[in-house]
């Protein structure tokens, strides 16, 4: 038998004993199969046979229906930041049910005082609120266009920034706004964003800020994710002045959120004071679960000081799981927190475009089956976000898994498997 037929072999048997073990998530999927199309309404969720129903979460784990506990480092794709039983976050929501009330059809105090802290953290002159990070991309690409009286907008292969604004494989997902719109550049390709940039139509570039990129437009930085990564989000440690920045995720404190925001100048587009301002509106732009969680979890949980210290935390993991591989085509992209696992053929290490890269997606199922196995909750492709106060020992535990994984499959994880 060949190294790849041993392969197909090795994850059949690791899919039969993921069927095995949980029989309620396979009931489930079955179930909402019937009325949701794929049995779910998140496709990053998505697995075959059918994804891991959870029904519970408390601090750094997650429970399933199946009655497994996993330490969880999916962590919402950086959302959960604060963990799933927060006291903090816990104590604020359960002030505002008993004592503030939800949706006041108003402004509120807790709209300016989240607006105030996010603007001095984040170096923007003005913010506005949205529902979703994909909101707040759709809304500081209209200021942009304002600005400018321009249309196009230059991205990067690869890029994620929300439901409507994909560009795996290197071109606008069929479901995109504004499909012709985008000129999609490639990542760490200088000369081909300057000339992408040039374009006389372009009104903004918009990146993720974990890729770096520049030019003579509206720069949009997209820090939903990466404005973890620092006390201060990650474009205060690259050397750059965004114009504007969106963010989301984590900054909510668990709530759904959204926000973008910048140069006064380009925020002045919203003032409703002034005629002719873009409308924005958003019933639950403001809400108060929203507004007094974010609050609470940026000044009294992820202060400055803690997030420089998780980010070094995770450095010095990523650093660790690097070190564990490096006589193996897998290895670890990312920076502080977050990173993803990866496993190309060629085995490249240094991975500067991941649409360059082709993966041995074999190996990446292995990878996520066994982890599961070892009691971790990992996004199916590889995707890794840690949670506040994790335990050392769970990411102690972790390198020790990525080890065995390694030493058990060493015939896979060769450049050449015959």
């Amino acid at each position: 038998m060949s190294a790849l037929q041993e392969l197909g072999t090795t994850l059949e048997h690791a899919r039969a004993r993921y069927i095995q073990q949980n029989p309620k998530s396979k009931a489930l999927h079955a179930e909402a199969s019937n009325s949701l199309p794929g049995g779910n309404t998140r496709a990053v969720l998505h697995a075959d046979p059918f994804p891991l129903y959870i029904k519970s979460g408390h601090g750094y784990q997650v429970t399933s229906e199946d009655s497994t506990t996993y330490t969880d480092f999916t962590g919402e794709f950086t959302a959960a930041l604060y963990g799933h039983s927060s006291p903090v976050i816990q104590k604020t929501i359960t002030t505002v049910l008993t004592t503030i009330g939800l949706n006041l059809s108003g402004t509120t105090r807790a709209e300016q005082s989240l607006a105030s802290a996010i603007c001095a953290r984040f170096n923007v002159s003005k913010v506005r609120f949205t529902n979703s990070g994909t909101e707040a991309n759709l809304q500081a690409l209209a200021a942009a266009r304002r600005f400018t009286k321009k249309r196009k907008v230059v991205v990067f292969g690869g890029a994620y920034h929300g439901s409507v604004l994909g560009f795996a494989g290197g071109k606008p997902a069929a479901n995109n706004v504004d499909l012709d719109d985008w000129i999609v550049a490639k990542y760490n390709d200088v000369d081909g964003a300057t000339r992408a940039i040039q374009d006389e139509g372009v009104a903004a570039v918009l990146l993720e800020a974990m890729q770096g990129a520049g030019g003579c437009v509206v720069f949009i930085m997209d820090e939903v994710m990466t404005s973890r990564l620092c006390a201060h989000g990650l474009a205060s440690i690259r050397g750059v002045t965004p114009d504007l920045k969106t963010f989301g995720k984590w900054l909510g404190g668990g709530i759904t959120f959204g926000a973008f925001g910048g140069r006064e100048d380009m925020m002045a587009a919203y003032d409703p004071s002034q005629p002719g301002s873009l409308p924005h509106s958003g019933t639950f732009n403001n809400n108060t679960l929203a507004m007094h969680a974010g609050y609470a979890g940026l000044t009294e949980i992820y202060t400055p000081s803690v997030a420089s210290e998780f980010t070094a935390l995770g450095t010095e993991f990523l650093g660790r799981l690097n070190e564990a591989s490096r006589d193996s085509i897998l290895c670890f992209t990312g920076l502080g927190t977050v990173m993803t696992a990866h496993f190309p053929v060629n085995g490249e290490k240094d991975i500067r475009d991941g649409g360059d890269v082709e993966e041995r997606s074999e190996l990446k199922e292995l990878f996520w089956l066994e982890m599961l196995e070892n009691g971790f909750w990992v996004a199916r492709r590889g995707f890794i976000a840690l949670i506040l106060g994790t335990p050392r020992r769970e990411l102690d535990r972790f390198v020790d898994a990525v080890e065995a994984f390694i030493r058990r499959y060493e015939a896979f994880l060769r450049t050449t498997v015959g």
